[in-house]
């Protein structure tokens, strides 16, 4: 009763202040948005890794070895299958040269200018194995052909195996500022480039790909899924909301709720310094609908009180007194659970939880202040009472809990176990260009690299030798060229690139190109020569600092495979590595790394760090709860509807669809602040029934039901929908995320309805002390 109270004398203060209410809101809500000019966009793969991730550091060891591995790819596609027939290979021609003006652009590889090395006695020649004044030859194309179909440097990697597609790469050397519109600038060059090489070559298709092309495609995926978004979600919630509120100062209240709850969220996550990028883009959205059901538990409770016959004011009174404490619960809990993915590996979903967070702390402040200020202005009118969006009768819907609840409550067992045993269906899997729907041009690109080229799973490996110009030592370049032979017989392998392959040719070229001198030189002597030969042979730009550093004491490796689950990826980087130690006594030191390996190991860790997360916002919920309620009883029942949703909604997952990546396993602890919702709103009223009416369990159940069943359901269509709408975007992990999180939701509520009711009403049968 003393909580009723001070509820209600807070709502007399708010309503005799109102005018000082909304001038301090508008007030509040200008200097908070204002850090909207503050946020940096961020749109690189990268920003998936804390700064001390283990595979990122080494990933940036090896770049700054051997230079940036950031690139742009064209792909060749002639329509005739063949890429080196005349056109195709004017084609690489011109795109080698235009290719070289791209912006930020360090190197140029292709068929054009590899380097081909024939000998005349001790002179080495090195020239680009494609002539351009020779195009018009068949014996020249011939020649291209056959020479790189046999190289292990090209086929598989710039040439296809059947000769169909070839590449160009361009190595990209981005600035450390302004990252942002260096990819933007460099992502418009390729793709004008591809579509005038298509007009000058029309029987040539170029598909554009490369680590650039996939920042700017996350770029590019958030902009979308905006435009989407928002405007689906306001038409969404406008559609409930009118109704919900029986006209348009419900609409309108609640939509500036909204709107400044999302300016407000934003703008403190640029206060706080807090990049914006692809991952957080739902958290506008998110915050739309947790404004909306904030908003809804109290328009419901002002409409009964005005069919009841009370004055606006006291109608408004007494729904902030009904609402004041479960609204404040629900906002409470909603926000530890966003703010636990904190835990998180993930710097994008810790962001996320904040920006959310920041935007449930706006939403309950304005929901209790500034939307009861302003609907007490307003024309607010009781409207004819129906089925809120064909809502079955709540009365019929407790008389069916309580009837049969025994048979409700050995459903929920028989269930339970069955979900539980279907959740390790689930693998973790986190294939970086897979973040994008097949909808999405470069992941049909990529896709197209993977079935005709080189793959889309890049390992990388840096093999330090024993001591300093080591590299050209037989002994370690035998082991090196042991360790390529070794990934080239893993099935999934595709190309693997090592100097050692240079070494040979080099040894052939020098021994008058005798196909059986294609080995490792016999000593280091000679192998230092050779290298020094070439090296000086070479022209600008096309040096080996991308294979050997500076000190000729380390050579790099690099293996593509077909894309991999992040499981095989580790497993195939284990038996690589255990190789190593078992044959390479003279290999010192190995850095193995790569994107498809920070993506794997991050995987695992970000879902132990998450369990860790999910433990301790359950804790921290239940302690809430208990203390809230006042009853150890209820504050335990309360756990179980809480969490049970999360296990059928993953068990289904498990059954049909059975992966889950770095998105998902931050959803447990993101839905458990959300589900419990429900369940705070659903205790509230019955405890309010039990304490205040004296009523026993069955007929507070009746009575939760009654006054908040109503509210239940729209909040939960209001969620479930608007996490659907996450479907549309065309950024996989959140599409997946939305789908899950809405069945989880949708469960959350049949757990309320069906078996909170059969738990309360089999162990709360003491009676409650007002």
């Amino acid at each position: 009763m003393a909580g009723g109270q001070r509820a209600a004398r807070f709502a007399e203060r708010v309503l005799a202040a109102r005018w000082l209410v909304i001038l301090a809101t508008l007030v509040g809500v200008a200097v908070a948005s204002s850090g909207i000019a503050r946020l940096e966009f961020s749109g690189s793969y990268r920003l998936f890794f804390d700064e001390d991730n283990p595979q990122l550091i080494a990933l940036e060891e090896l770049e700054n070895t051997y230079g940036k591995s950031e690139n742009v790819v064209f792909l060749v596609v002639p329509d005739d299958g063949d890429a080196t027939s005349e056109e195709a290979l004017s084609a690489t021609v011109w795109l080698t040269e235009r290719a070289w003006m791209t912006p930020w652009s360090r190197r140029v590889d292709s068929l054009a200018n590899f380097q081909y090395t024939t000998a005349d006695g001790d002179d080495l020649f090195v020239r680009d194995l494609v002539d351009p004044q020779e195009l018009t030859r068949a014996e020249a194309r011939s020649r291209v052909r056959a020479v790189a179909l046999s190289d292990p440097r090209i086929a598989g990697s710039i040439l296809a195996d059947k000769g169909d597609v070839s590449v160009v790469n361009v190595t990209i050397e981005l600035p450390e500022e302004g990252q942002l519109e260096a990819v933007g600038e460099v992502a418009d060059f390729a793709r004008s480039v591809a579509l005038e090489a298509e007009e000058r070559f029309p029987g040539v298709d170029l598909r554009v790909v490369g680590t650039v092309m996939i920042n700017q495609t996350f770029v590019e995926a958030s902009i979308s899924s905006q435009m989407v978004f928002l405007p689906a979600s306001l038409l969404l919630m406008a559609l409930i909301l009118g109704v919900l509120a029986r006209g348009w100062p419900g609409v309108a209240g609640t939509g500036l709720v909204i709107v400044f709850s999302i300016f407000a969220s934003v703008g403190l996550g640029g206060w706080a310094g807090l990049p914006f990028s692809p991952p957080i883009s739902p958290a506008p959205t998110i915050v739309l609908m947790i404004v909306v059901a904030n908003c809804v538990h109290l328009l419901v409770a002002l409409q009964q009180r005005l069919r009841a016959g009370d004055s606006r004011h006291d109608a408004i009174v007494e729904a902030l007194r009904l609402n004041l404490h479960p609204v404040f619960l629900a906002s409470l809990t909603t926000a530890l659970g966003f703010l636990s993915m904190n835990f998180s590996e993930v710097p994008p979903y810790r962001h996320l939880g904040v920006f959310v967070a920041f935007g449930i702390g706006a939403s309950f402040v304005l929901s209790v202040t500034f939307l009861p200020a302003l609907l007490s202005l307003l024309p607010i009118r009781a409207g004819k009472e129906r089925r809120l969006l064909r809502v079955p009768s709540m009365t019929v819907l407790a008389d069916l809990a309580l009837r049969h609840r025994k048979a409700l409550f050995v459903g929920w067992l028989v269930i339970v176990p069955a979900m539980i045993l279907a959740i390790p269906r689930n693998e973790l899997n986190d294939v970086l260009v897979h973040f994008f729907d097949e909808s999405v041009e470069f992941r049909q690109d990529t896709d197209f690299m993977d079935e005709r080229l080189s793959g889309n799973t890049l390992l990388e490996y840096s093999l330090e030798a024993s001591e300093e110009g080591g590299v050209t030592s037989p002994p370690f370049l035998q082991e090196v060229s042991d360790f390529a032979e070794w990934y080239r017989a893993q099935p999934p392998v595709r190309h693997v690139a090592v100097i050692t392959d240079t070494f040979r040719q080099l040894n052939q070229s020098m021994h008058g190109d005798d196909p059986a001198a294609y080995r490792i030189p016999e000593s280091q002597e000679l192998a230092a020569q050779y290298l020094l030969l070439y090296e000086l042979s070479l022209p600008l730009g096309l040096d080996l600092n991308n294979q050997i550093d500076r000190s000729r004491s380390a050579t790099r490796g690099s293996v593509s495979a077909e894309t991999l689950y992040s499981q095989d990826v580790l497993d195939l980087n284990a038996r690589a590595e255990a190789w190593l130690e078992e044959n390479a006594p003279h290999v010192a030191g190995v850095n193995g790394t790569g994107p498809a390996a920070l993506f794997a190991y991050i995987g695992q860790r970000n879902i132990r760090a998450m369990l860790v997360g999910t433990a301790v916002v359950l804790v921290a919920i239940s302690a809430i709860l208990l203390f809230a309620l006042r009853s150890l009883r209820l504050g335990v029942i309360s756990v179980v509807p809480n969490v049970l949703p999360a296990v059928l909604g993953f068990g289904v997952w498990g059954l049909t669809v059975g992966q889950v990546g770095l998105s998902l396993s931050v959803v447990v602890a993101m839905t458990v602040g959300i589900v419990v919702d429900d369940t705070v709103h659903f205790l509230s009223k019955y405890l309010r029934a039990r304490r205040e009416y004296g009523r026993d369990p069955e007929d507070a159940v009746r009575y939760a039901f009654d006054t908040a069943g109503r509210a239940l359901f729209t909040t939960t269509v209001v969620l479930v929908a608007g996490f659907l709408i996450f479907m549309f975007s065309p950024f996989v992990p959140t599409a997946e995320v939305g789908v899950l999180t809405a069945m989880i939701i949708g469960f959350a509520l049949v757990a309320d309805l069906s078996l909170l009711p059969a738990l309360l009403t089999a162990v709360d049968r003491k009676a409650v002390s007002k």
